[in-house]
């Protein structure tokens, strides 16, 4: 009796070992495969919490980068010139910055292409200062005056001149200061070191906050664009170098599968929910701006990704209006966009 119970002592602790034992092997196996490598991509962003960038960061809060087998890093600067220039000493791989710059660049001999369209109107706004509204409001003021922009030879830059050019000004007839965005802008316009500077969220809703500054033109939606510009302008986009590109498909084509993804979730989720997902020092101490400022800038987002027919000949028109490095040169628009990407992503995402 005693030596049966024994036997069947010994096989109950006998089969767990042997199970143990079984599946040791598995164990080790998966506990040395190595993660699968993702691609680093870096990417510059021409003032990454700005609101008309959103999609960038938002698509690495999301995971979908990442989910794309890339490790991008998002590198920041002032304005979307500095961006320019940091793509074309090649030291990263595309920029978050406004799709006139691909035509600007050409003009001077540069092509790159933007792949994928987060923005179908600018997204900026005009404020003037509070206490000189009334005069400034109407850019044939504006004569003699300071106008604030982000950077020279920014998007800013380029669409301030051509509201002063549609109000019969020419490019000497005014003076553009260099302000930024943020705290930098907020305090030009209430130091009167400009009155009047082209702006975005979320410093615009911090301005009228404030109570320093009015909206004197709004191009935050498209219909709004078109009525202060005569047409479509889109504007942020991801743009690379085209020899790059057309090196880097793959890498490309995954980029533009995040993004595209990111502006369909934007496209089905509330302000509140995106400023959820935001880095919270994105909103300057202020969530409840932000989200006003995300709410009523919301129709500048693509819902796909894809340039706007017709958009690029606008764009072009506006900057040969006032443009000596646009006017008269001849543009091949056909190379400072494609759609190639933005179709593959759509078609699966």
């Amino acid at each position: 009796m005693r030596s049966r119970l024994a036997a069947i002592v010994s096989a109950l602790f006998a089969a767990p070992l042997a199970l143990a034992l079984l599946l040791l092997p598995a164990t080790l196996t998966l506990s040395v495969t190595p993660a699968q490598a993702q691609t680093k991509v870096k990417i510059m962003v021409g003032g990454v919490d700005k609101q008309i960038y959103l999609p960038a960061k938002l698509a690495e809060q999301l995971g979908y980068y990442k989910e794309q087998g890339l490790d991008v890093e998002l590198y920041n600067t002032t304005s979307g010139q500095a961006a320019a220039t940091a793509l074309l000493a090649r030291e990263v791989a595309g920029v978050v910055g406004f799709y006139d710059h691909t035509i600007d660049l050409q003009a001077k001999g540069k092509f790159i292409t933007s792949v994928v369209q987060f923005a179908v109107a600018p997204g900026e706004t005009v404020l003037v200062k509070a206490d000189a509204a009334d005069k400034y409001s109407n850019p044939a003021n504006w004569k003699g005056q300071p106008l604030g922009v982000t950077g020279l030879g920014s998007a800013t830059d380029f669409l301030t001149r051509y509201l002063a050019s549609r109000a019969g000004l020419q490019n000497q007839d005014y003076s553009l200061v260099p302000v930024g965005a943020g705290d930098t802008f907020l305090a030009a316009i209430q130091q009167g070191k400009i009155v009047s500077g082209m702006t975005t969220e979320p410093t615009v809703q911090r301005a009228l906050a404030r109570g320093s500054a009015k909206v004197s033109i709004d191009l935050r939606t498209p219909e709004k664009t078109r009525a202060a510009l005569g047409g479509d302008y889109p504007a942020a986009c991801l743009y690379m170098d085209r020899g790059y590109m057309e090196a880097n498909k793959e890498t490309a084509q995954k980029l533009v599968n995040a993004l595209v993804k990111t502006l369909k979730w934007m496209h089905d989720h509330s302000a509140e929910e995106i400023a959820d997902k935001m880095p919270k020092d994105y909103m300057a101490g202020d969530k409840a701006l932000y989200v006003k400022g995300l709410k009523e800038g919301k129709p500048q987002y693509s819902p796909d990704g894809l340039m706007p027919a017709g958009a690029p000949e606008s764009v072009l028109r506006v900057l040969a209006t006032f443009s000596p490095n646009v006017k008269g040169k001849t543009i091949d628009l056909s190379k400072t966009f494609t759609t190639e990407f933005v179709a593959k992503a759509n078609a699966t995402h």
